[in-house]
């Protein structure tokens, strides 16, 4: 494994399960990052991950990690409830900034974030490694330069019945502490917000960043036999038609996918479970030449490629590949349209919504 001569030295907040699972392991292999701090309030926690990936720092508060001018810039991996308050204290402490999705849990709390960020001239980046799934860059670069005009969008994320036992066989054993810092209540007892939070921030994201800004979505909600289902009609800037589909868990093998109809064109895509670290399947047709392409991804680590985007645009100047902070508002309203519509049943325009998912 190469690295390049000039690193990005990077403190990571969080030793909970996606840094043991996503983040450590990326820093470690990404050819432009070091991992220079980890940061944890669970003593225990924070010594087993130390002892295990050995960064030259670990820090107990995140004020005195922010104040170490040897760090330059933070990823945050800790619950969605705590990741404004943390990315905002960081953006005021001059650090570069990756945050997990979902940017947050209410509108209001990402507008006052941008509202701070674009103040600056720091790197904000939101991590819906998604994008940097070969195929989905693939189809990305495609729809872009040669589809024309869209029709439509179609898009679905289902998680698998069976998820978490591909995932243990797939993941690190994780380490958990009695002393790690939660949110208030149980986030994760009302399951239509997690889920819509948790998985739903994929999907609208993947939207935009294939079909353009979302002005609209009419959705409805069906919950049976432990499971739910999402579905909504998406009314896109371009004028294009969409429908979004959720389902968790659903009795299939996991897999998300896209269906694109152009001027010039379609793609359809598959996407499979990001710790395959496998990339997906797309195939994008052009009536110019009357052929169907596919693109090899060689490298299906999105976790690693979106940290190695993020060092490269702070390091280098190049142009930001993962998502804004302006994507993360725009994913928040998409979600709490959402929400919204499926309460009322009526259409919901992502201009008028506001407050929480």
């Amino acid at each position: 494994m190469n690295k390049d001569a000039r690193l990005l030295r990077l403190g990571i907040l969080g030793c909970g399960p996606i840094s043991q699972i996503a983040h450590f392991d990326a820093a470690k292999k990404a050819r432009n990052v070091e991992l220079a701090a980890i940061c944890d309030l669970a003593d225990d926690l924070r010594e087993r991950m130390a002892a295990m990936h050995q960064p030259r720092f670990a820090y107990r508060d995140f004020d005195e990690m922010l104040a170490d001018d040897r760090i330059e810039a933070v990823l945050i991996g800790v619950a969605d409830q705590f990741h404004v308050p943390l990315a905002l204290k960081a953006v005021r402490a001059g650090k570069h900034v990756l945050v997990e999705k979902p940017l947050g849990v209410a509108i209001e709390e990402c507008e006052e974030l941008r509202r701070h960020l674009h103040a600056t001239k720091l790197t904000f980046q939101i991590g819906n490694n998604r994008r940097f799934d070969p195929g989905v860059a693939f189809a990305r670069k495609f729809i872009q330069e040669e589809i024309g005009q869209l029709l439509s969008f179609n898009a679905w994320y289902w998680d698998s019945v069976h998820r978490y036992t591909m995932t243990d066989s797939l993941q690190p054993v994780r380490q958990t502490s009695a002393t790690a810092l939660k949110p208030e209540g149980n986030p994760r007892a009302d399951k239509r917000r997690y889920f819509l939070l948790t998985h739903g921030s994929h999907l609208v994201d993947t939207t935009r960043c294939l079909g353009g800004d979302i002005l609209s979505v009419r959705a409805r909600l069906l919950e049976r036999f432990g499971a739910f289902c999402w579905q909504a009609e998406v009314g896109f800037a371009n004028g294009a038609l969409g429908q979004l589909e959720m389902i968790i868990p659903a009795r299939a093998d996991f897999e998300e996918g896209f269906h694109v109809q152009g001027e010039h064109g379609s793609v359809k895509g598959r996407a499979f479970l990001s710790w395959y670290h496998k990339a997906g399947e797309v195939e994008c047709f052009s009536t110019k030449d009357r052929t169907y392409r596919r693109a090899l991804g060689e490298d299906g680590h999105a976790y690693k490629l979106q940290l190695e985007s993020f060092a490269e645009t702070i390091l280098t100047g190049a142009p930001q590949r993962g998502a804004t902070i302006d994507d993360g508002v725009h994913a928040m309203r998409a979600l709490a349209a959402i929400a919204r519509s499926t309460e009322t049943g009526e259409q919901v325009r992502l201009a008028d919504v506001k407050g929480a998912v």
